[in-house]
Formats: structure tokens, sequence, C-alpha cells
């Protein structure tokens, strides 16, 4: 199957991470910096807002980052950049190239499909499904590893992948898998 058969999905989130490799003096940075929160006492991390693209970086005292809301790598790429900037203001002369890894993409979209939840929380392994808690049913997928919300409209909320290969090859599983289970009833 072509990633073409999954239907649409659009990337909604990316958490990442990198080390700067360089300590860095949070105080200092929570109080030159607008966009910044920092309260130690609850956290031991100060968050910086970046504006454009919009999203948020946990930057902790040690040099590591944790950059969420983006919605591709290259985006990630231009946040650490401007991260970096900041941190020349105060004096934090960032040497290395940051090294990025993806911890986790979350993507919504839809596979094309009307879907009865009871008949496939019954049918397939590896569901949780409370409709009078929550409408979606909840599919883990062991191979590539990837977590599903599905709901009754084909529409999924996807998560749990590191890159766009493995979530193609997620939502190709998921959809080889729903299409077996509703054609062998």
């Amino acid at each position: 199957m072509t990633a073409k058969s999954v239907g649409n999905y659009n990337i909604q989130n990316i958490v990442a991470t990198t080390s700067l490799e360089k300590p860095i003096p949070l105080v200092k940075l929570s109080r030159t910096l607008p966009n910044t929160e920092y309260n130690p006492k609850t956290f031991p991390g100060l968050v910086l807002r970046v504006k454009e693209p919009k999203s948020a970086v946990l930057v902790f005292s040690s040099g590591k980052l944790v950059c969420t809301g983006t919605k591709s790598i290259v985006q990630v790429k231009k946040v650490i950049g401007v991260v970096i900037k900041q941190l020349r203001k105060i004096n934090v002369k960032i040497t290395v190239k940051p090294k990025i890894t993806v911890q986790n993409i979350v993507a919504s979209g839809t596979i094309n499909l009307k879907l009865n939840l009871n008949f496939l929380a019954l049918e397939m392994e590896n569901t949780e499904y409370e409709p009078e808690q929550f409408p979606g049913l909840v599919y883990k997928l062991a191979e590539p590893n990837a977590t599903f919300l599905l709901f009754s409209n084909g529409k999924l909320v996807c998560t749990g992948t590191k890159n766009r290969n493995q979530l193609e090859n997620s939502m190709n599983q998921l959809l080889k898998n729903v299409k077996a289970t509703i054609k062998n009833h």
C-alpha cells in the first residue's frame, strides 16, 4: 500500500529533544526574556514561548531542550535556532550543532470509512472503548509502535511514531487491520 491509501493526515505536533551541551542560567534567562515562565519550586525547567513558528521550548539548566508545538523538523530547527539567539543575548555561546531527536509525532486524519466502534472493540486486540467516558476507541499497534484514537466517522488521531515513515507505516497497518476485521465478519 502506498501512503495515499491511508486517507488524509496532518502532523499536528512534534515533540523533539536536543542538548546544547552547556549549562544555561535559567534565572538570568527568565529575567531578560519576556516570553518565559520559570518557577523552579514547581518545575525545574523554564518555558520559553516562540511566536513563529508557534511553539514552546522547555529549557533546563543542564542545556537540554524539549521543543513542542511544531509541525515539521524544519520548524523544530528554526525554533532551536531562535533559542540559541536568545541565549547569545545573555552571553551563552552555543558551539555545538544541536542533534535533534524526535520523541513523538501527533497526527490527525481520516481512513475514509464509517466505523462501528463496538464491533471493532470486540473483534480487534489491543483496544479500549468506553463510550460513556469518551467517544473514541483506543487502538494500540505494536509494530510499528503507535496508538490511535478512532472515531465512528473514520476520523483518527495517531501518536507514538518518531518519523514520517513510521507514521505512514502505522497508518497503513491500521487500515489493513481494520479492513481485515470488517471483511472477516
